[in-house]
């Protein structure tokens, strides 16, 4: 299980942060508001992806996997506008991963990277200019409504005291991945 360091921390800073950069597109909120009726399918099937979309999973995690956080760092500029990566305005994604997870020289934010990818997802605001892939499927869901399995799918990659500041904020804020159907990566980020 991955535990990230610090994430209470690093959530702090990052909404102590200035604004994220302007060419930079805002991360979609969490779904917990949703009604029922409305919840986004939980997609484990692969193939149900557009071609561009599976390319770029697997582009990332092919990147992620080096354990080089230039790797993912040249993927993310290789789209404009560059991903989502930081809610303070970074411009070096590596740079903000070494800094962020320092012990680990920045490979811990890899790996999390890998989780995400490698988890479950949904399709939201299907249908709309903003439809869009996410990873993991959590941040489509309510907290009150995931399953004891789900759950247990969900503490692969956070820890418990990320699961009680959740539930304190009322929505799944660790790190998520957005692709929309052409494939353009749109966001790698944690927090609101």
């Amino acid at each position: 299980m991955l535990r990230p360091a610090g994430i209470s921390l690093l959530l702090i800073a990052l909404a102590c942060a200035a604004p994220a950069q302007a060419q930079v597109p805002a991360a979609p909120k969490a779904k917990d508001a949703q009604p029922a009726a409305a919840l986004p399918e939980v997609m484990r099937d692969l193939s149900s992806l557009p071609e561009p979309v599976r390319a770029t999973r697997e582009r990332i995690l092919a990147a992620a996997k080096s354990g080089d956080p230039t790797k993912v760092a040249e993927v993310m500029k290789s789209f404009d506008p560059v991903p989502m990566f930081s809610l303070g305005g970074d411009s070096d994604p590596a740079a903000y991963w070494k800094s962020s997870y320092p012990d680990s020289d920045g490979l811990e934010a890899l790996a999390i990277l890998g989780e995400v990818l490698e988890s479950p997802f949904v399709l939201l605001d299907k249908g709309t200019a903003q439809e869009m892939y996410v990873w993991p499927y959590f941040f489509g869901l309510p907290l009150a409504k995931l399953t004891p399995e789900q759950k247990v799918e969900l503490f692969r990659l956070i820890t418990g005291s990320d699961w009680k500041e959740m539930q304190e904020f009322g929505a799944y804020i660790f790190y998520r991945v957005g692709i929309a159907p052409n494939g353009s990566w749109q966001f790698f980020v944690a927090g609101d």
